[in-house]
């Protein structure tokens, strides 16, 4: 049997296996659906048939209140639809594919390193350049040796997350602290995930351009793809339609950030901030799959999407810069995915995964934090991007002669 049809006899069992849940449906829901020339009203249905299985059967068990499912290919959206509710407390409020999400560790690859690569593209930066050429003070306590490059595949050596009261004396002091930090491993030797890598590049486009992360990306990024509901600190009428999160000082939290390191540091930071819809996070999607260009607005050019996605091996999988490729972080990304796919996942249960070798886009976007941060989304959006590219493949042989 040859790999396609391996993929027609998976892609019936998925259907299959999901069917007999019977799950009760979601307390609402809103669908917006997309004719595209590539793909077929028959391929959107089928894979919202198996979709709609999966996600009824995650509110189910609690691990997230509601979500907003976008699968698109380079030239639109195939299937977009809202599941559940934005909130259950204090009043519950139906999810709709228009509802505004705090991205979480989105904002790594989607704010920082796309900043960090314009940058590289205008030839103001270079991956091998030294952080402490640019913040001379981050040089202290044996860091003079980290790279920009160390920091977009976290394996600078970095800690995860320095302590919370580091940050509570305002940016200017947790800043301070930050460059005081030593490294738990030399540059270069280990991976480990680190938001305070990412603070870090987020000081580097301040230093290199005068502007912070938030400006430098609505300036260059997100106003010229026309992604009018993307930013840091979003204005009152994106916040009223934000998803809640948790509770914070007996206040719930609606389009303020959810990281307390982010929200310490006046909700812009480089690891974390960012909030957007799923139709802004189509448009970046889109821009990446048709090679950095979208409707005449080129944001990175060829060589720059190549060298941003392109994986390499950090001793914990693959990892490109700014991106997931294949590590222990990928268990949102979905089985079957080609080797090009890249992607990231959020703390506050976001996802999406980009696949140029099968012209796919996958965003899972949820709270999954509300009400009590005890809900779990990975796995359940990992079986959306499989399914979604069993889909794709399937049709896409279809088609073939």
């Amino acid at each position: 049997m040859n790999r396609h049809s391996l993929i027609l006899a998976f892609f019936s069992l998925l259907l299959l296996q999901n069917r007999p849940c019977q799950a009760q449906a979601p307390t609402a829901e809103q669908t917006s659906t997309y004719p595209q020339n590539l793909t077929s009203v028959q391929l959107r249905d089928t894979i919202l048939e198996a979709i709609d299985d999966v996600v009824a059967e995650g509110i189910r068990r609690e691990q997230m209140p509601g979500c907003v499912v976008t699968i698109g290919r380079a030239d639109g959206i195939i299937l977009q639809k809202a599941f559940g509710n934005s909130s259950l407390q204090p009043v519950k409020a139906p999810m709709t594919v228009d509802t505004v999400f705090d991205l979480a560790s989105l904002t790594k690859p989607i704010a920082t390193a796309t900043s960090i690569m314009l940058l590289i593209q205008r030839g103001d930066l270079h991956l091998d350049d030294r952080v402490s050429e640019i913040i001379p003070e981050f040089a202290a306590n044996a860091k003079a040796d980290v790279t920009i490059q160390h920091l977009l595949t976290h394996v600078s050596g970095l800690i995860p997350d320095n302590a919370l009261k580091d940050y509570e004396d305002g940016p200017e002091k947790a800043f301070e602290r930050i460059h005081e930090l030593a490294l738990l491993s030399p540059a270069g030797t280990e991976f480990r995930y680190s938001d305070v890598g990412f603070l870090v590049l987020g000081e580097v486009i301040q230093r290199k351009t005068g502007q912070s992360v938030h400006e430098f990306s609505q300036q260059h990024i997100f106003a010229p793809l026309q992604m009018k509901e993307t930013g840091y600190l979003p204005p009152e009428d994106l916040r009223l339609r934000a998803a809640v999160t948790e509770k914070r000082e007996d206040r719930w939290m609606q389009g303020e950030v959810h990281d307390p390191r982010a929200y310490l540091l006046q909700g812009v930071a480089g690891h974390a901030g960012l909030f957007s819809t799923a139709d802004d996070l189509s448009r970046y999607a889109r821009m990446l799959l048709n090679g950095g260009e979208l409707d005449g607005v080129r944001i990175l050019n060829a060589d720059t999407i190549t060298l941003m996605t392109s994986g390499v091996d950090v001793g914990n999988g693959m990892r490109s810069p700014g991106w997931d490729v294949r590590s222990g972080y990928s268990s949102n990304r979905g089985d079957l995915m080609s080797a090009q796919a890249f992607g990231h996942g959020g703390f506050t249960g976001t996802a999406i995964w980009v696949d140029p070798g099968l012209d796919l886009f996958v965003i899972f976007l949820s709270n999954r934090v509300h009400p009590d941060g005890s809900g779990s989304v990975n796995p359940l959006a990992g079986r959306i991007g499989t399914i979604a590219a069993a889909a794709v493949i399937a049709a896409d042989h279809a088609v073939t002669p």
